[in-house]
């Protein structure tokens, strides 16, 4: 891929040890992914924009877990610091085996307001989402190339796959991120494997701030609606990934729904 490059590795990798960037991982589907990863056996780089207490707890956990831990505080849309973050990613580990595409905002505008959508909210739910997703993923390109078996994934959503009640910049953001993963996959094999994860409704903040009130009861309705009887976790969608990365060798360009197979009986 053309475009801006990340400066070469510079530091020696320690011997066997894999090493993963996992974006937005301080908390939900992020953290759980970090964490499954250190229990694998990876050392990690733990990015974040805001959070770096919670960052800093993520990246003691992975240390408690064996691995070895960096926290770069980085938003995924300039494009400047994920230069910078790759660089660094470099010069700490060495090497990049696995990267975790997993920031991602929303706004809280319900698609019935359509008036109530500001375009600049707009603009940014995209920046993060999707110009986030590449920028990041062109500028490790370079480590990850030199990896022997290199993986990315992407967090999509099921509202990327079929209409659902998020904002409408969100869900547009996620059908761009089934798109890129596609296109990605395409244009990085055969060295570089790009697969995503579609969760349906996660358990845990973000779906108790989309849902307010009605949190608990919208959640065990879904529950009994879905085949495997709960609504999905964020360890679920990390062992996916965990998955997609470790086990699934010839598998590329692929978008797996972690939904229990709510959406797939409904």
């Amino acid at each position: 891929m053309s475009g801006p490059q990340a400066p070469p590795a510079g530091a020696p990798a320690r011997a066997g040890r894999p090493a993963a960037l996992v974006t937005g991982a301080s908390r939900g589907i992020g953290r759980a992914t970090a964490l499954a990863l250190a229990d694998h056996g990876y050392d990690v780089a733990v990015n974040h924009s805001a959070s770096d207490a919670a960052a800093r707890q993520v990246a003691d956990e992975v240390a408690e877990r064996g691995g070895r831990a960096v926290v770069i505080r980085a938003d995924v849309a300039d494009e400047d610091a994920v230069l910078r973050m790759a660089a660094t990613v470099g010069e700490e580990f060495g090497r990049l085996d696995a990267l975790v595409n997993n920031a991602g905002v929303t706004v809280d505008v319900p698609p019935s307001d359509l008036e109530a959508l500001r375009m600049a909210d707009w603009d940014r739910v995209f920046a993060v989402n999707v110009r986030g997703l590449f920028c990041v993923t062109r500028a490790c390109v370079p480590l990850l190339r030199a990896a022997p078996a290199a993986a990315v994934v992407n967090t999509a959503s099921i509202v990327g796959l079929r209409p659902g009640p998020q904002p409408f910049p969100y869900a547009a953001s996620k059908a761009a991120v089934v798109s890129l993963t596609r296109t990605l996959a395409g244009a990085l094999g055969p060295r570089i494997r790009v697969n995503a994860v579609a969760p349906g409704w996660m358990e845990g903040d973000w779906m108790r701030t989309r849902l307010g009130e009605g949190y608990d009861r919208l959640m065990e309705r879904r529950a009994r609606r879905t085949p495997l009887g709960r609504c999905v976790t964020a360890q679920d969608v990390a062992a996916t990934i965990l998955s997609l990365i470790t086990s699934n060798p010839f598998v590329t360009g692929e978008v797996i729904v972690v939904d229990g197979g709510y959406s797939a009986t409904t």
